[in-house]
């Protein structure tokens, strides 16, 4: 049932053209669950009917991002920790997930912003620690762009070259999920490697 409605109104705010698209994904990219594979992978099929525009596709995903990761961000400098603690699961942000962003957060420090866009469960709320800890709103503004950017260049991407076939989607985004965050356990060694050199 739950999978009926998201594809009706994904069919709905396609009719909306790229501005359904923005819409959607500032939706996905806040505190309301809602997977953005079901927006850009249809999205990157119609572009490969030459039925919408790779390029539009991009700047309305990563302009939609944005706005909803700065939604979070300021809804977590405007309301606090104590407030998200005990209300959050009102908005959809429970104590458990919000506990797993700042510890997320607190490891991996500022390019947690970065990271957290591409790792599933976390993507949707990591701005949430970032407001919290006041992250300098520019270097927010670019790790979350960047992020948001190769995420919804993927997906977009995997439904333009194999959105007819469900089964290869659903294969290649695990395969893809797991390949980056792989990626992202490597770039953290360095990181921390560097990081420990430069103390030294």
């Amino acid at each position: 049932m739950i999978k009926e409605l998201a594809q009706e109104l994904v069919t709905l705010i396609f009719d909306w053209g790229y501005v359904g698209i923005f819409i959607m994904m500032a939706i996905e990219s806040s505190f309301i669950p809602f997977p953005s594979e079901i927006v850009l992978i249809p999205a990157g099929y119609l572009a490969s009917k030459g039925e919408m525009g790779l390029m539009p596709i991009m700047l309305s995903a990563l302009g939609g991002s944005l706005l909803g990761a700065f939604v979070n961000y300021y809804l977590a400098i405007t309301l606090g920790r104590k407030f998200l603690l005990r209300f959050g699961k009102y908005f959809f942000i429970s104590e458990e997930a919000l506990l797993k962003m700042e510890a997320y957060f607190k490891k991996h420090g500022h390019i947690s912003t970065f990271t957290g866009r591409l790792i599933p469960g976390i993507r949707q709320l990591i701005s949430i620690p970032a407001g919290l800890a006041k992250m300098n709103i520019i270097e927010f503004s670019l790790f979350t762009a960047l992020g948001a950017g190769i995420w919804a260049l993927i997906l977009t991407l995997l439904g333009y070259y194999i959105g007819e076939n469900e089964t290869l989607i659903n294969q290649y985004l695990k395969e893809i999920t797991y390949g980056v965050v792989g990626l992202l356990f490597i770039m953290g060694l360095v990181y921390f490697k560097y990081q420990k050199t430069k103390e030294s």
